[in-house]
């Protein structure tokens, strides 16, 4: 079974595979597969990254294809240009006909993902023999940093380290602003939600810091919402985060630790501490809305209303919700899961006196490295910036 959006003359393929899971190629007008690209996406069979490629992929050979060059013709000033044009701040007199709806520059971050993207695809060619010009120029190394050592396993054996050439240059560390949750939205969400489960979602954003994602993929076996559960994993209330392949919902888990169904307990995953309101959340959500309309897939989260009720809920769905009730708490700005996110890790740090690493955990994050530089920056709204401030400006407090 497959199903496809058009966008221009290529086209992104969505294909189900058996089990439930997708996979992503890229077709031509004619519905024949683009080899090339096929065959560097397959390396990616079952990941999410598969997906992502695809459709960076496709922008990239829709801007090939206009400009007349072929993989054997492409040199790195070409894609250093294609690099510069994604990431233009100012819009080009007759738009950017290849690109894919919608039509904003690539940021930072998706700017990074696209040059890990264009290298890949081309040095995947290098096993064709095709370009070796090319593969030559991409294939650049540096002298390793301390940095660089201190990440690496066996860092003093390190002489060289590989860089990509189509990244913007950066100097000294990049810092993030993370978009946090405006003043009382939790209380002002919790009022004008319409359902238990509404409620129980703000509910365990605000006090796990889930990723939607990984939300929506919750399965009533991956919580164990009492002391000294089976899994043996941790003593106190807990869930785990599993990543699953081919879920009905299509949420996934970006974290990817192994874990295992033993003896019926989920054991593993990404194991996140829950707070006696997400209990008490759950428990009048499945005792009112699931034990009514729910279809037993087994999911935690399912449809409460329309033709797919008691279905698995959905992410999209999920953030409409949000978005609807942000609107009608009168919240400032337009209320996305991920502020959940944010303001639980700031407010973890906050309490545990700046301590990355409890802040790395409590909140999932892959490394300290990522906390630091979303997180590593003061607060423009705290007392003690303002206090700061107010003492350069010479006002009083």
């Amino acid at each position: 079974m497959r199903s496809g959006m058009v966008v221009g003359d290529l086209r992104v393929q969505s294909m189900v595979r058996a089990g439930g899971g997708r996979s992503y190629t890229i077709l031509w007008p004619d519905a024949t597969v683009h080899e090339e690209a096929d065959g560097f996406l397959r390396g990616f069979e079952g990941t999410g990254t598969q997906k992502t490629y695809a459709y960076y992929l496709l922008d990239h050979l829709r801007w090939r294809d206009r400009e007349g060059l072929a993989t054997e013709t492409v040199t790195l000033r070409h894609l250093q240009q294609y690099m510069g044009a994604v990431g233009a701040k100012v819009p080009m007199p007759f738009g950017q006909p290849w690109r894919t709806p919608p039509k904003h520059p690539y940021g930072d971050a998706a700017l990074e993902v696209a040059a890990a993207c264009l290298k890949g695809f081309y040095l995947h060619q290098r096993t064709f023999g095709i370009n070796p010009e090319l593969k030559a120029a991409l294939e650049q190394q540096r002298l390793p940093t301390k940095t660089d050592r201190d990440r690496a396993l066996l860092g003093h054996l390190m002489t060289s380290v590989e860089v990509n050439p189509l990244n913007r240059r950066r100097r000294g560390t990049r810092r993030r602003n993370p978009k946090m949750l405006p003043d009382d939205a939790r209380a002002l969400l919790l009022e004008v939600v319409n359902s238990a489960r509404d409620r129980m979602v703000v509910t365990w954003l605000s006090d796990a810091g889930l990723r939607i994602g990984e939300l929506c993929g919750l399965h009533l076996v991956d919580l164990h919402l009492r002391e000294d559960a089976d899994c043996g994993d941790c003593k106190s209330p807990h869930l785990h985060v599993c990543h699953r392949w081919g879920l009905p919902n299509r949420a996934a888990a970006k974290s990817k630790p192994d874990w295992w169904l033993r003896d019926g307990a989920v054991t593993g995953g990404l194991i996140k501490r829950v707070s006696p309101a997400m209990i008490s959340s759950y428990f009048a959500y499945m005792t009112t809305e699931y034990t009514a309309m729910s279809t037993g897939h087994g999911m935690l989260l399912i449809q409460l209303q329309g033709p797919r009720r008691g279905e698995p809920w959905t992410t999209d769905a999920a953030r409409g919700m949000l978005r609807r009730a942000g609107r009608r708490a009168q919240l400032a700005g337009r209320i996305k899961p991920h502020a959940f996110r944010h303001s639980f890790t700031s407010a973890v740090l906050d309490a545990s006196g700046g301590d990355i690493l409890v802040a790395r955990e409590a909140g999932g994050w892959a490394s300290v490295q990522t906390v630091e530089d979303v997180y590593g920056h003061p607060d423009l709204h705290s007392p003690e910036f303002d206090s700061a401030l107010r003492a350069i400006w010479g006002e009083p407090e």
